[in-house]
């Protein structure tokens, strides 16, 4: 199931049942899980460790070496889990000396033209939308969704099941179940179609609600909502989740654009 047309280096570690068609380039320290289908021109660099049932679409580069001045050509790696797929001309860093490794989780679909950084997590089941550009050592939750052409300034977190809106300048952190806008990159709502998809109840969706009313009150900053919310919010997973990201939020987390939340 590998092209004559294609460079495969003899090192390389490929798995039963890999398909590697026409003009694919897979370096020598690569490790391709099996059932993967590397596509025509797909370019896999050394310290690629793509797992099982991937689809690598053709102009792809996957674990190229990362746009960092400081980068000196140490041993770093890009993990990919299984059942990803990585469209057309996406591109991926592999690490630094920061983390040594870049991480992409599994069922995550990355479009077209989206670039992901060196050092950056991507958990599982996250799509990022056609030309996302997500700059180094940033954090993408569980169940992120990323809207198209969005540009995400280095070190940002987003929480799981968030969702940023197309276009979005991203310099803060978006905390988790979070819906944003996009001029001002802001926090809208909760995002509660796509927790209600994935199985939340209403009542935990109330719940969520009525901590981000907590936190942005008018007149408080986020330390004073963030008492309050300890005070007068009963104790839930959601809760804690969203407590524990400002908590560790580097940068900040995102304001709302709006008096009103829903």
């Amino acid at each position: 199931m590998i092209s004559e047309l294609a460079q495969v280096h003899p090192e390389a570690k490929l798995a039963e049942n890999v398909s590697v068609e026409a003009f694919a380039v897979i370096e020598k320290d690569v490790v391709i899980g099996e059932g993967t289908r590397v596509a025509s021109h797909a370019i896999i660099c050394d310290g690629a460790r793509v797992g099982k049932n991937c689809t690598i679409h053709p102009g792809a580069v996957v674990s190229g070496e990362p746009q960092d001045l400081k980068f000196e050509g140490e041993i770093t790696t890009t993990e990919i889990g299984d059942n990803t797929v990585i469209r057309e001309y996406a591109t991926i860093s592999r690490g630094t000396k920061d983390k040594l490794k870049t991480v992409i989780g599994s069922n995550v679909l990355i479009m077209a033209y989206v670039h992901v950084a060196h050092d950056c997590v991507v958990g599982d089941n996250c799509i990022l939308a056609n030309s996302v550009q997500v700059a180094g050592h940033c954090t993408i939750e569980d169940w992120a969704i990323i809207g198209g052409t969005t540009a995400i300034h280095q070190f940002c977190s987003v929480g799981k099941h968030a969702m940023v809106a197309g276009g979005a300048l991203l310099g803060k952190d978006v905390p988790p179940f979070a819906l944003t806008t996009r001029t001002p990159c802001g926090f809208s709502s909760v995002n509660t179609i796509g927790l209600r998809r994935r199985g939340y109840s209403n009542e935990q969706i109330r719940n969520i609600q009525e901590i981000y009313k907590g936190l942005f009150q008018e007149g408080k900053n986020v330390t004073q909502g963030i008492e309050w919310i300890e005070n007068n919010i009963k104790e839930s997973k959601e809760k804690r989740d969203i407590l524990n990201f400002i908590s560790n939020s580097a940068r900040g987390v995102i304001r709302p654009v709006k008096e009103e939340l829903s």
